[in-house]
């Protein structure tokens, strides 16, 4: 009968260990996306300072937009480099199988948004040859960095995973940040089906009001920065704290 009871009691516990890992799994997925939301808010922050205030708001989307996918490309570069010196044959396919996928298409639409900005070509195929770049370059990195330190933190199959969330997070924020507005801005208008506010003030569908909303918008202040960094960090850390 003590047998008995010893043996439920372990089950018990391996039990309630088993769920408190999956609890905390889920709970990572939230943080991992967005900390790589918050880390391209600061790298568009950053980005906007640095190609100063006299530049056309328009040029420093391109700007924006091809750093983004560059940092997203280079976040999955150290995915499948990490992924790749795991001895898990089938985490290093899908990992790959999952990159490549999404390759081809990211390509597509970066050139295609750069070429609806009116960007020259010699300077499209530059940006595409640093967003082509990225990957393999910080996969080889990567690989040659764990082989040769010899780390298993990297490696595993939870951190690969992450890294994976994490570049998810940049291009959720390029993507409905800047990509998608500045389309849907640089779409032509219907003559005869402009919005007009109280007042008569043409609103952002408008042609003029989209070109002001473009050369007005110079980025957040620090303390705008640092309230939106708050207010999505804190949320994911209390979900942290409930999971335990």
């Amino acid at each position: 009968m003590k047998e008995i009871v010893i043996e439920l009691s372990h089950k018990n516990d391996h039990d309630h260990h088993g769920e408190h890992l999956s609890h905390h799994a889920h709970s990572i997925i939230g943080v991992a996306l967005v900390v790589g939301f918050i880390f391209m808010l600061v790298v568009d922050q950053v980005t906007r300072s640095a190609t100063g205030r006299g530049d056309s708001g328009r040029g420093r989307y391109k700007i924006t937009a091809t750093v983004g996918l560059v940092v997203h490309a280079a976040a999955d570069g150290i995915a499948l480099g990490a992924a790749s010196s795991a001895k898990h044959s089938d985490i290093q396919f899908i990992v790959f199988v999952a990159i490549m996928l999404h390759k081809a298409p990211a390509a597509f639409g970066l050139v295609t948004f750069l070429m609806v900005e009116g960007l020259e070509k010699m300077r499209i195929r530059r940006h595409l040859l640093f967003f082509s770049l990225a990957a393999p370059v910080m996969a080889v990195i990567t690989y040659m960095g764990i082989a040769q330190g010899g780390s298993e933190t990297l490696s595993s199959m939870s951190s690969t995973g992450v890294l994976m969330l994490f570049s998810a997070g940049t291009f959720l924020y390029v993507s409905t940040v800047h990509v998608l507005p500045e389309l849907v801005n640089s779409a032509p208008k219907s003559p005869g089906y402009h919005l007009v506010e109280s007042g008569g003030l043409p609103t952002s569908s408008s042609p003029s009001a989209a070109g002001h909303s473009h050369h007005a918008s110079n980025g957040f202040k620090l303390n705008e920065v640092f309230a939106l960094i708050v207010g999505a960090g804190v949320p994911a850390l209390l979900s942290i704290g409930h999971s335990h």
